[in-house]
């Protein structure tokens, strides 16, 4: 199948792109940038110039293919309602394209926030209003009724790997520059977390199987205490580790003071059973003794 791929050159969209063609596929990625162009290229796949705002673009490269796998988002925490309209947008345009051809059409989405008090599972719908992009992915999978095979790869906070520039990162920068590596009150709230291998393994498989208008779940380790990764950052940097309280926190953390302190698990059952996915890849604590996380930048 050929596969028109956004974040074809990102975190999670440069492993896509490879487990994609080793299995089969053509990928044509997106690139805005002579930057991501050439990193695109360099994975195999072929350049599409365009980016998310540009809906012509976005249409002139879907229509060349039977799939579209959209990975990219403007993370941008200043303006997350112009974001999720941007995306939003976006998957109308593919929408349109791929109705009635039955094509895949795969997005991107989140775990956290799905459920209070128990492990979030994939049956799970987001309480309306907890973040815009929320409308996004409701349009996607309501585009089932129209001949999409629609889907949502719901990722974990936490997807890691060598080359990582996300909360692991972040949060080792913040225990460099602190001089300790900090947990918040007890550390007994968890993270779910999911290797970048498995992930794009995941993706792929969404795209190939995936029954219209359902979720799955990128989430390979349910939940991780937050004081387990501070310890495993506090031994990867050699630095102590203590409890933050809350009142504290925003001051220690900064803005990753909100996602730190959350309590998210997420069970991924439904998704193993009906896609036969098996997460292969090094936990989260295992992936935090390598030294990968630990080089200076």
């Amino acid at each position: 199948m050929r596969v028109f791929l956004t974040g074809a050159s990102g975190w999670i969209g440069s492993a896509v792109v490879p487990e994609l063609l080793n299995n089969g596929h053509e990928v044509l990625g997106l690139a805005r940038s002579d930057e991501s162009a050439a990193a695109v290229a360099a994975l195999g796949a072929d350049v599409h110039r365009g980016s998310l705002d540009d809906l012509e673009s976005l249409r002139a490269g879907a229509v060349q293919c039977e799939g579209v796998i959209q990975l990219g988002y403007n993370h941008d925490f200043s303006d997350m309602a112009g974001a999720a309209k941007t995306d939003l947008a976006a998957i109308e345009l593919f929408g349109d394209v791929l109705e009635g051809t039955g094509g895949p059409l795969v997005v991107a989405a989140g775990v956290l926030g799905l459920s209070h008090g128990r492990p979030a599972t994939e049956l799970d719908t987001p309480e309306a209003g907890v973040h815009p992009r929320f409308a996004g992915i409701q349009l996607a999978l309501s585009l089932s009724d129209r001949g999409v095979r629609s889907s949502a790869v719901r990722f974990a906070p936490t997807v890691h790997g060598d080359g990582d520039h996300g909360f692991m990162a972040t949060l080792v920068a913040i225990a460099r520059n602190k001089g300790v590596s900090g947990y918040i009150e007890d550390g007994s709230n968890r993270w779910p977390a999911v290797h970048r291998f498995d992930a794009a393994n995941l993706v792929r498989l969404t795209m190939e199987k995936a029954v219209a208008g359902t979720s799955v779940h990128a989430v390979a380790e349910e939940g991780v205490p937050t004081k387990s990764i501070a310890e495993a950052i506090g031994e990867g940097l050699g630095l102590p580790v203590r409890s933050i309280p809350t009142a504290e926190a925003n001051d220690h953390f900064g803005w990753m003071a909100m996602f730190f302190g959350i309590d998210s698990t997420s069970s991924s059952a439904i998704t193993r059973q009906s896609l036969g996915w098996t997460p292969t890849n090094p936990g989260l604590i295992d992936d935090l003794s390598k030294d990968y996380y630990f080089r200076r930048p």
